[in-house]
């Protein structure tokens, strides 16, 4: 069993997680010596703890190679969950087109390389860059706002960053987003997500307003959850943590917008109360 696990944040984050209210005391209850620690405090001596989890590090994306150069010191000298090949794969958004790939219905997306110029959909769209957390960075668009679009995507180019252009489905202005828990590979808990992406703006702050409620998923949202997961543990292994965000495409299937194997919030406080149960079950459990 985990002895002692370092929970990792960031310094804008410390207190912003909802998750640590209900996971932190059920570690401790459980004989876990849990410390909440920055990823970047250069006090912290990683090679203490028997798992290192990252939980909250939603600055990584404006310090990507420093937090990249970290999680390879981390990995060196303990257990850091998930695993860097597994983070290093989903860091960027391309791995959608590695699961559309394997057959998982994902929302349309186009790529947009620094150097190439955007092709908008008809309709309302999303613009948002392949590294990314919190939905920062990310807006929407309508017919008339190309140019507001393009000058977003060369801001993005400007800062060497690949974008992805996405349609606004119609269905998430009227259900949302559904984000799916799973540990140790297994489902846990649904959730139900609405996002206050900001129009033809962005986001200062190291997330988006979001409204959380309770949510049962049905079988076919979990079907097509599980086969994401299933994707990456043929990849790379079980992940101690994931979570799948679906929303319903315009035929009212569901397809995954998101895999989160970074720092995803895993929405406890909307979760049924043997969700923790299970966190502590796998974050304590022996994997290797």
């Amino acid at each position: 069993m985990i002895k002692r696990l370092a929970w990792v944040s960031a310094a804008e984050a410390r207190g912003r997680d909802e998750d640590e209210e209900l996971a932190l005391p059920a570690l401790r209850r459980a004989g876990v010596e849990v410390d909440v620690v920055v990823w970047d405090d250069p006090a912290v001596r990683w090679a203490r703890y028997d798992r290192v989890v990252l939980r909250s590090t939603w600055d990584y994306p404006q310090r990507l190679e420093q937090f990249l150069a970290w999680l390879d010191s981390v990995a060196q000298v303990t257990e850091l969950c998930n695993p860097m090949p597994m983070l290093r794969w989903n860091l960027d958004k391309h791995y959608l087109a590695d699961l559309a790939g394997a057959g998982v219905p994902v929302t349309e997306t186009t790529f947009v390389e620094p150097g190439q110029e955007p092709v908008f959909p008809d309709g309302e769209f999303v613009v948002k860059p392949a590294v990314g957390a919190g939905s920062r960075d990310a807006a929407s668009y309508g017919p008339g706002e190309h140019d507001l679009a393009r000058a977003h995507v060369a801001r993005l180019h400007d800062a060497r960053a690949s974008v992805l252009v996405q349609p606004l489905l119609k269905s998430v202005a009227a259900e949302g987003e559904w984000p799916l828990v799973f540990f140790g590979g297994r489902y846990s808990h649904a959730a139900g997500k609405r996002v206050a992406l900001p129009r033809a703006g962005v986001i200062d702050d190291l997330f988006a307003e979001e409204t959380n409620t309770p949510y049962v998923a049905d079988a076919e949202q979990i079907a097509t959850a599980n086969r994401a997961v299933e994707v990456v543990t043929a990849r790379f292994g079980v992940p101690l943590y994931a979570r799948v965000d679906l929303v319903r495409d315009d035929h009212g299937r569901p397809c995954v917008l998101e895999v989160e194997l970074v720092e995803p919030s895993l929405f406890l406080p909307q979760a049924p109360s043997e969700a923790v149960g299970r966190l502590v079950s796998e974050f304590t459990r022996e994997r290797r």
